[in-house]
């Protein structure tokens, strides 16, 4: 059985962070998914998906995100029922978040990670080398621009 979901869509408000009475960390949150096509007024509708996430990465993905916030996650689907006041039996369908990436950043914190990342790994940043006088980068070009390549017809794979 295959039960996978994977979506890419923006908070509708901040997380939720709380914690258990056993001291586990758990978020919750609402992502809005454009749908793939247009609706008969010519606007893109959404889904309002609701989601959890837990642990440390609640606690990551709290810290990063915001309404507005735009991620990715990878995660499950669940049920769950339980009894209202009322002792009506109530459906809960989410998405159990197992990993998630930011693929916007926060342009108010310059002192929190404004690179794209993925929960629980370190944020890789590329160092270029340019020399600011003249705006130019010093990494030489791996092809000159006068350098001929010969390739004939019977190297090509297709």
């Amino acid at each position: 059985m295959i039960n996978r979901t994977i979506l890419v869509g923006r908070l509708t408000k901040d997380p939720v962070l709380r914690q258990t009475g056993s001291g586990i960390f758990v978020a919750q949150f609402t992502l809005a998914v454009n749908r793939a096509y247009k609706n008969k007024d010519g606007e893109r509708d959404a889904d309002f998906i609701s989601c959890v996430i837990w642990r440390k990465a609640a606690q990551n993905f709290t810290k990063f995100t915001s309404k507005g916030s735009l991620v990715g996650i990878d995660g499950r689907i669940q049920t769950r029922t339980y009894d209202d006041k009322d002792g009506k039996r109530v459906y809960v369908t989410e998405v159990i978040v197992d990993d998630f990436s930011l693929l916007d950043y926060r342009k108010d914190d310059s002192d929190k990670n404004t690179n794209a990342t993925t929960a629980g790994s370190s944020t890789n940043t590329q160092n270029t080398n340019t020399n600011t006088s003249q705006g130019q980068s010093t990494t030489p070009d791996p092809v000159p621009p006068d350098d001929s390549i010969d390739i004939s017809d019977d190297d090509l794979p297709f």
